[in-house]
């Protein structure tokens, strides 16, 4: 996306944004289960075991749920809510943060855990172009414009999106550094990275930088950074060292929607996933994935 269409739309977001509280909102009706909580040790962060996700089809600063407007994905954001999930799971990739800003005028800050992601590709695709100087500057930049889009002081849990390079905590190392300074500030909880290859996710398994990973996993292995068989051991060294493990793409993406309740019942079964991600764009998708995750109890 180019700079002045970005400023553009950022500009027509702040222009809305103070119309929305004016738009009806009707809170679900009927009863669900209680989405579980869980508590992340390390940061001491407590959260539910499902986590909304605001990214399908996430790319250029816009996903499926962005693409609903600010009145459907705000409101969204509130079901969500109102039906019991406390971790939303932005990113600046998915351009959900000023969506997630307006939800916040009614959802209480204290009561949810926000993650979202830094897409360091904005710089360059390869980061070892960058020197560590260049590297620190985007960091610090990239952090403080998330709080100002978020209007948060604090950012609970920030990860590296999107990592593929099995030296990427060597490659990123002025990222990583900065990212580090600000959780020792207080202004981060949590650091992490998303992995998108075997290598990368093998590697994070093994750097203490990495308090929580989130990490592709379902059944088929589809959308993965490999199989099944493959992948699980690789996540569980994670839990091993004493951090949290997120799973992503539970559904494959939404490629084995039609298998649902096996993708579910397996990553139910897994033992050392603390919480997962599912991205839903409807209210009656929030409500499935929660009567599922019932319907399957963490073994």
């Amino acid at each position: 996306m180019k700079r002045r269409d970005f400023l553009g739309r950022v500009a027509g977001a702040a222009l809305t944004a103070p119309m929305i509280g004016s738009v009806a909102y009707s809170k679900p009706i009927g009863s669900l289960p209680e989405v579980p909580k869980v508590t992340f040790e390390r940061s001491g962060i407590v959260t539910t075991r499902l986590a909304q996700g605001t990214g399908f089809n996430g790319w250029d600063r816009q996903s499926d749920q962005t693409r609903q407007g600010f009145e459907g994905f705000v409101n969204l954001l509130r079901h969500g809510y109102d039906r019991g999930i406390r971790l939303f799971d932005l990113a600046d990739l998915y351009g959900t943060h000023y969506y997630f800003r307006e939800a916040l005028r009614f959802i209480p800050r204290e009561e949810v855990t926000i993650l979202t992601k830094l897409w360091w590709r904005y710089n360059d695709p390869n980061p070892k172009k960058l020197s560590l100087d260049e590297q620190r500057r985007s960091a610090r930049t990239a952090v403080e414009r998330f709080r100002q889009e978020l209007n948060v002081d604090v950012i609970d849990i920030l990860l590296m999106h999107n990592v593929t390079s099995a030296e990427w905590d060597e490659d990123m190392a002025g990222y990583l550094e900065v990212l580090q300074e600000y959780k020792e500030r207080g202004m981060i909880r949590a650091l992490g990275m998303s992995c998108h290859t075997l290598q990368a996710l093998q590697r994070a398994s093994e750097t203490e930088w990495v308090e929580v990973a989130l990490t592709r996993i379902n059944p088929y292995g589809k959308h993965m950074d490999g199989s099944p068989e493959e992948v699980i051991p690789v996540q569980r060294r994670f839990r091993e060292r004493g951090a949290n493990v997120i799973g992503m793409k539970i559904f494959g993406a939404g490629g084995l929607v039609d298998k649902r309740d096996e993708c579910m019942k397996f990553a139910q079964n897994l033992g050392y996933l603390d919480a997962m991600t599912i991205g839903a764009r409807s209210p009656e998708e929030i409500d499935d994935n929660i009567r599922l995750m019932a319907k399957y109890p963490a073994s």
